[in-house]
């Protein structure tokens, strides 16, 4: 696999939308300082931002875009003055103000941020006090009637910078590669876990310190070794701040197949099966378009009628979804499909499957779509390669049989709130009789 495959990829991953991003930034901020500070007409003054966006490790399809807006200081000791919630009061009192920018957008207010939802993306406001005595800032949280805690998001950015530096750059290649891998199957990480344990990995490995594009196809597969042996933990430290970042999901386990997938790519013996085998490790946004190759959508592997989630809902892969299948002929139930492909390699033609929702840890409520693709000549023969994305109406199940040969699949994906936040898939290898 060349570096100019790897470069490209990094390339299709890069963030297209900075302008209207950019945008809602400046609004805001201009907003916040004319009601806060004394009418003052400036769009970029107290405002920091911070998140994947403002550690430039974000992609392209980033959901979530979180700024710090300070506050004066004198309003500290007038919001913990107030009687009951101050911070439940003073994330109100913002979100009030924006709501004189944008009258119409939908506005949140909870926890720690006002959220200000613009559609294709969100942007998080943390209202906070900056303290010049450690650089860092003190904001409001609303829970268990509110407490004044501090972060310090200038020292994670700088340490993730300096590592980056002494990286030669692949730290931030390497976390917007994680996100295009988090998002397409279905890792559930924070932005903030994937950019503290991929600093982890370059803070304990040097190996890679000088490398570039070329070693890509093995930087990537020991990254994702990495994840998968680290332990199951409630948390890490954050680069820089040393603050919590939550772990809410099982990563390695989906690292640990990446891993093995990667290693399958290093030892193929041609182009066309090791970009088969990197865009099932990165999904479609791997796919190489240099000089006169085909987009994705212009190859082979792609069908008029399959349809991606990606092009429906922003990306949010923040919980964890599992399925499995029940796998039955004649009423006669045989087993599970994550049992029965440790024991054979294709299932049988004319089987039932039952393709259901196992575990799921997305807060009530949300809707649950699922997509079949039928892959080989068979289906394709007959126009039945499907790929469509459709809703299961709240049963949490999909019916299906064995029809075709070839390696199918079938995703699962969970929609909360217009974003896609969990997803799994299982493939369905069907044989002969």
């Amino acid at each position: 696999m060349s570096s100019a495959h790897f470069e490209q990829f990094r390339k299709n991953l890069a963030v297209q939308n900075e302008a209207d991003i950019s945008t809602s930034y400046r609004e805001i901020t201009k907003r916040l300082n004319k009601d806060y500070w004394d009418g003052l007409e400036s769009d970029s003054q107290h405002c920091l931002q911070v998140g994947s966006y403002g550690r430039n490790t974000a992609i392209h399809g980033v959901s979530d875009l979180d700024m710090v807006f300070e506050l004066p200081a004198k309003n500290l000791e007038r919001f913990k003055d107030v009687e009951g919630n101050g911070p439940s009061q003073m994330l109100q009192e913002v979100k009030r103000c924006i709501a004189g920018r944008y009258p119409k957008t939908k506005l949140s207010a909870d926890g720690q941020v006002v959220v200000v939802e613009f559609g294709k993306f969100r942007v998080e406001v943390l209202p906070a006090f900056y303290n010049a005595a450690d650089d860092s800032y003190t904001y409001g949280d609303t829970h268990d009637g509110g407490s004044w805690p501090k972060c310090k998001p200038r020292h994670e950015i700088a340490a993730v910078n300096e590592r980056n530096k002494t990286s030669n750059r692949n730290l931030k290649r390497v976390c917007k590669m994680l996100r295009a891998w988090k998002d397409y199957q279905g890792a559930a990480m924070s932005g903030m876990l994937i950019d503290t344990l991929a600093y982890n990995f370059f803070k304990d490995n040097s190996d890679y310190d000088s490398k570039s594009y070329a070693s890509y196809s093995s930087l990537v597969r020991d990254v994702f070794a990495y994840l998968a042996n680290l332990p199951s933990q409630e948390y890490w430290l954050a680069p820089g701040s040393d603050q919590r970042v939550g772990s809410s999901g099982n990563f390695q386990r989906k690292a640990k197949k990446a891993a093995a997938k990667c290693q399958e790519a290093l030892d193929a013996d041609n182009d066309k099966k090791r970009e088969k085998l990197w865009r099932e490790v990165f999904g479609k946004r791997f796919f190489p378009k240099l000089g006169g190759e085909k987009s994705f959508r212009e190859s082979a592997t792609f069908r008029p009628t399959e349809q991606f989630i990606e092009d429906m809902f922003p990306m949010d892969i923040r919980f964890d979804v599992d399925i499995d299948c029940e796998v039955s002929q004649d009423g006669q139930n045989e087993n599970r499909i994550r049992w029965l492909e440790q024991k054979f390699f294709w299932l049988q033609l004319n089987r039932s499957l039952r393709f259901h929702v196992v575990a799921c840890n997305v807060p009530k409520p949300y809707e649950v779509l699922w997509k079949v693709r039928n892959v080989g000549p068979l289906a394709e023969s007959k126009n039945q390669v499907r790929g469509e994305i459709v809703t299961d109406k709240g049963h949490l199940d999909k019916i299906e049989r064995t029809s075709f040969q070839g390696p199918h699949f079938v995703e699962c994906y969970v929609v909360k709130d217009g974003y896609c936040v969990a997803r799994d898939r299982i493939d369905v290898p069907i044989g002969s009789h």
